[in-house]
């Protein structure tokens, strides 16, 4: 089963973009879900499966958050008169208290903003799920790799003495 099958119902929406390697790097504190703005070529693009957000991050920008080195590479069909830079920042959407409280946790806490996934949502809407995270040392990613290869071992002790 897919990390994106376990957090969210295939069914509300479709994943365009996840960074699976977040998780192992960073310690998400908190997620929030967020707007935004895209050209039309960009939505087809996205629509496709064919971003990359593992280099990407989001950070503060005149006072407002903007993702920064996430590629969503040109649509073939789109107009050539109008080319679109792939790795361009994209200004997040969010409400003016949401951006306050993260610009402050980003400065204050030493925390950074790591895109976990861009996904449409039930009305189609594209959106990126923004995760609030420390990073983790060597020996934080270490203990959580034993963490996770005890639990595997517990299951299968576990289903082979009920079977």
């Amino acid at each position: 089963m897919s990390n994106a099958s376990k957090n969210h119902d295939p069914d509300r929406y479709k994943l365009a973009a996840q960074n699976r390697k977040a998780r192992h790097d960073f310690a998400i504190i908190e997620s929030i879900e967020v707007g935004i703005v895209l050209t039309g070529p960009e939505v087809k693009s996205l629509r496709m499966g064919r971003a990359q957000i593992a280099e990407a991050y989001a950070t503060d920008r005149h006072s407002d958050i903007w993702l920064f080195n996430a590629h969503i590479p040109e649509y073939a069909q789109a107009l050539k008169d109008k080319p679109q830079e792939p790795r361009r920042p994209r200004k997040l959407l969010l409400h003016r208290k949401q951006i306050n409280k993260l610009i402050g946790q980003i400065t204050r806490d030493g925390m950074t903003l790591v895109p976990l996934d861009i996904h449409f949502n039930e009305r189609g809407i594209a959106k990126v799920t923004l995760g609030l995270a420390k990073g983790k040392n060597k020996s934080d990613k270490r203990e959580a790799i034993k963490e996770r290869e005890w639990n595997r071992e517990k299951s299968r002790l576990l289903k082979s003495n009920n079977a």
